[in-house]
């Protein structure tokens, strides 16, 4: 079996933030969970992660049930290191496993790169591999220790290295592939005789060659996938590298960004092709969005399906359904659980919540529809009001087909209001409408004559 074990124990203080490092989001989910999805993409069955500091925010960000925490201990009494955090995850590795070492802090590493790595260990029949990468300026990076046939030797922390192992440039990422038998047998000979008096997971590289176990190096190829994030001018960076790489993957599959650089669209969305994109919309979470769609400027849409030819201006939508040929906006609001029929129009101002309006019809401008049920080729004035709430409950409006609602309505529910039913004006309905029939629910008007004269002269 392939399991990962992700270290995110950390508190991560050079965030300067309440939140851990681990669960500070990026493109939408946290960084923890972007490692995470990464070890399923490279067939990963377990993925344990280690917490520590601010665990329960760092489990709540976390999707799946696929997912094992282990606490790391804390205090001023414990040890510290990779390889303690590791060590916690013991119990569940066997002697059969491959098991990769990821941090929580690295959310663009690749499931490609990291399948890659697995397929180089056991085509090569490695009992561990480091990921490496050669950077020009190597500060801060432990050191890739090699004899003259190449092979690695060991990994020299930074603040362990010697001045000529501080000139090496191919670096240690902080990523490891192990067999299972190979990782235990190494963390039991840990110690942390070092400057820090820590257990470094590094140090397993040298225990191993002493023990005669064969280890490899695996050059990374895109030095990207390792930034860590350890600071919110890093995370902001990790955010800007991940947009734009989604943004130009929507468009290599046929989408159109007018302006990629002011897009926020998060990973997991699915968008179809010929659908434009204007500056400023920002698309959320599960969302999928059919073909030849327009979305213009400053729409926000969160875990929406969109049908095809739809047409969103500057509005909210949460948690709704949008079929074909539909235009929405400008400045609407569609919370969760509405379901919008095709070529509906929700127009400027309208707020539909947890309603589903049939084929064909409008409400054109400035009404609320909460908690109804609305038929196809429906009129829905301006200033109409779907009356849900009595101060205790919630209620249905039922809006049969072919229906006529006036401007200024309040539709009182739990209401009515059959086939065919006309709703005049500025009424209040409290009563079922019949099919076919005209109701009218206002005061009759009275006009006085000279009333605003002997009002002035008194």
């Amino acid at each position: 079996m392939i399991l990962s074990v992700i270290l995110a124990a950390g508190e991560g203080t050079r965030m300067k933030s309440n939140i851990p490092k681990a669960a500070h989001k990026v493109c939408g989910k946290s960084m923890v969970n972007h490692v995470i999805n990464a070890a399923r993409d490279a067939s990963c069955e377990k993925n344990i992660v280690i917490v520590g500091h601010g665990k329960e925010k760092v489990i709540s960000s976390v999707e799946g049930n696929d997912v094992e925490f282990v606490t790391q201990p804390v205090g001023d009494d414990m040890p510290y290191g990779t390889g303690y955090a590791v060590m916690q995850a013991k119990e569940y590795i066997s002697d059969e496993d491959k098991v990769l070492i990821l941090t929580g802090d690295t959310p663009l590493i690749e499931g490609d790169t990291l399948k890659e790595l697995v397929d180089y260990g056991t085509n090569n029949n490695l009992d561990a591999i480091v990921l490496t990468a050669k950077f020009k300026d190597s500060t801060g990076y432990g050191r890739i220790k090699r004899n003259e046939k190449g092979n690695i030797l060991g990994i020299i922390e930074h603040k362990d290295a010697s001045e000529n192992e501080l000139d090496i440039k191919e670096i240690n990422s902080g990523i490891f592939l192990f067999s299972g038998k190979a990782l235990k047998e190494a963390l039991e000979n840990l110690t942390n005789d070092n400057s820090q008096n820590e257990y470094y997971i590094t140090d397993t590289i040298e225990i191993l060659n002493r023990k005669g176990y064969n280890v490899g190096g695996y050059l990374l190829k895109d030095n990207k996938e390792i930034s860590g994030v350890n600071s919110k001018v890093q995370l902001a960076e990790a955010e800007k590298i991940m947009r734009d790489k989604i943004n130009i993957e929507h468009m290599l599959k046929g989408v159109t960004l007018i302006n990629p650089e002011n897009t926020y669209i998060e990973k997991g969305v699915i968008i179809g092709r010929d659908t434009i994109i204007y500056p400023g919309a920002i698309i959320k979470g599960s969302t999928k969005i059919g073909d030849n769609c327009i979305i213009e400027g400053n729409s926000d849409i969160k875990d929406c399906i969109i049908g095809d030819r739809v047409n969103i201006k500057s509005s909210t939508l949460i948690e709704s359904k949008v079929d074909d040929d539909t235009k929405v906006g400008p400045n609407a609001y569609l919370r969760p659980n509405s379901v919008i029929g095709k070529s509906v129009k929700i127009g400027d101002f309208v707020e539909v919540k947890n309603s589903k309006i049939g084929n064909g019809s409008k409400a054109s401008h400035l009404s609320y529809i909460g908690d109804a049920e609305i038929g196809e080729n429906v009129n829905i004035g301006c200033g109409v009001v779907f009356v849900n709430y009595d101060g205790e409950k919630k209620h249905r409006t039922i809006v049969g087909d072919n229906a006529f609602i006036g401007s200024n309505s309040n539709l009182v529910a739990p209401v009515i209001i059959r086939d065919n039913g006309y709703i005049a004006a500025g009424s209040t309905i409290t009563h079922e409408v019949k099919e076919g029939d005209l109701s009218i629910g206002r005061a009759r008007q009275i006009n006085k004559p000279g009333w605003v004269f002997r009002k002035n002269n008194k």
